[in-house]
């Protein structure tokens, strides 16, 4: 059985920010600016859930296989 995602609703805005941009797993998107300011929180927080990986580059994350399937989750 499939174990359900939660997901809070920054946590869905960033994961649609993903989708708006077509990302697979392992492709970096760049969040910068404002975008990354205001995001920040969000997106340690869906690191530290295995669901984004934290780039080199400055606000650089890419999708995990398992953030891509919260990403798809996502209405």
């Amino acid at each position: 059985m499939e174990e359900e995602i939660v997901l809070t609703t920054a946590e869905q805005r960033v994961l649609r920010t993903f989708r708006r941009f077509l990302m697979t797993p392992g492709q970096m998107l760049c969040f910068y600016g404002p975008n990354l300011k205001q995001n920040l929180t969000t997106l340690e927080r869906l690191t530290d859930r295995d669901f984004l990986v934290k780039e080199k580059f400055q606000g650089g994350y890419s999708l995990t296989l398992e953030g891509y399937a919260a990403m798809n989750s996502c209405d």
